[in-house]
């Protein structure tokens, strides 16, 4: 049995400096519970100078990361993005380095590689921090479920999208006000468009969805869409009916296949997911044996975040220390991706109609000529005048061809003036 297991630090940021900062504190702690002494010989940095590292030991930090992976046990990354740390990640599990990142980008782009660098070693791959931050999801979706049959996930995994879209509910921000006021809390980065985009939940729900189905499912696969266009009216509009907005990264098994895919949902009020606020991530998953499950807790920040590295850390140094092996990459099956013009699912659109007789008629006629038929009808007032109507209609599920179609043979029909929007209804099956 290893007296002692070496950790080497790639990366000192908000969520390394939490890192090394608990190494170094807990550390006759976390021996106990390994078995052997985690030594942290090195913290890898391009900013030696930097504020948030200035009050850990200077003779632990350096500027060459390439040096460490040759005397470490483990290798904790946490640069983030493609490169270097590919380059990096790949170097120490080809020398047989354990490898814990919180890495989603990389793992969704080329996890596949990754595992089978690892397979040849015997190295572990830990990845429980690249999704959901403190939350453990990925160990029960890998581990703990692995004698289950996972049905669905739908998780709210970006905590910017979730705080904007938050405080337009409870305050009628507009979208700008709301994500201005993310950034200012720091939520938000000051480019903030791989989380309003959706790019960051899209990477997330590949990982995800590649464990709970046992295939390789890429971040090229995920369909997605952002929540830049979601207005205070769509939010009121989703109240009145009983919903809230929620960007929802959604992964499915059904007979068709496999649907992954990430955009903004209507979520019914009563929902578990519908009351997580502010820059809280939960992830619901519905599996055929264990029923509804949901995880709930802080998806971003340096401590939180630290959590679940140290966890994965102390995993792979404990297999270290007295044996064993953590697991691999499962893709058994090759079950068919489903298109997003093939995904059956119920909508609300909004729109602005002439206001006189035979308008939802003839918008009527439109939705049933392409087999979209209509659940409910609202006319809330439209603050216009002028003639002009809203109509609120939800659809019972339909494809998302045949709605495509559908909105674009309304949006020419004479008595109607505008498409406000249309958002996918979701949570309800």
């Amino acid at each position: 049995m290893a007296s002692s297991v070496n950790v080497a630090l790639l990366g000192a940021g908000t969520v390394g400096s939490e890192v090394a900062r608990l190494l170094i504190a807990q550390k006759d702690d976390l021996a106990q519970r390994i078995g052997a002494v985690p030594e942290l010989i090195g913290i890898a940095t391009l900013e030696p100078d930097a504020e948030e590292i200035q009050d850990l030991p200077k003779d632990l930090i350096t500027t060459d990361a390439a040096s460490l992976i040759p005397r470490a046990d483990i290798v904790v990354e946490l640069i983030g993005g493609i490169k270097p740390a590919k380059t990096f990640v790949l170097d120490a599990l080809k020398a047989g380095v354990s490898v814990v990142t919180a890495n989603k980008a990389l793992l969704a782009s080329h996890g596949p590689e990754l595992y089978e660098a690892a397979d040849e070693t015997g190295a572990d791959l830990y990845f429980e921090a690249a999704v959901g931050g403190a939350i453990p999801i990925i160990r029960p979706v890998r581990e703990s479920l692995s004698g289950d049959r996972i049905d669905r996930i739908l998780g709210i995994v970006n905590g910017t999208t979730n705080y904007v879209l938050d405080r337009m509910t409870r305050d009628r921000l507009a979208y700008d006000v709301a994500l201005k006021e993310a950034q200012e809390e720091g939520y938000a980065e000051a480019d903030p468009t791989a989380d309003v985009e959706g790019y960051d939940a899209a990477a997330k729900m590949a990982i995800l969805a590649s464990l709970a189905f046992h295939m390789r499912i890429r971040i090229d696969d995920v369909y997605r869409e952002g929540i830049t266009e979601i207005t205070p009216h769509d939010v009121t509009a989703a109240e009145e009916s009983g919903h809230v907005i929620k960007l929802l990264g959604i992964a499915e098994r059904t007979d068709a296949g496999v649907d992954v895919r990430v955009h903004p949902a209507l979520v019914p009020q009563s929902h578990p997911l519908a009351t997580v606020g502010g820059a809280f991530n939960a992830v619901f998953v519905e599996a055929a044996a264990a029923g509804e499950l949901m995880f709930y807790g802080q998806g971003a920040g340096g401590v939180p975040t630290a959590s679940a590295v140290l966890g994965d850390v102390v995993s792979v140094a404990r297999h270290r220390a007295v044996g064993g092996r953590g697991p691999g990459e499962s893709n058994y099956m090759a079950l068919p991706l489903v298109p997003i013009d093939d995904l059956r699912t119920r909508y609300q659109m909004r729109l602005e109609v002439a206001d006189r007789p035979g308008v939802l008629a003839k918008v009527a006629a439109i939705l049933g000529a392409h087999d979209v038929s209509i659940d409910s009808v609202r006319q809330p007032p439209s603050g216009r005048g002028g003639g002009i109507a809203q109509l609120v209609i939800s659809t019972h599920e339909a494809t998302e061809s045949d709605l495509r179609a559908t909105v674009e043979e309304i949006r020419a029909c004479d008595v109607v003036q505008a498409v406000l929007s249309v958002i996918r209804m979701e949570g309800e099956r």
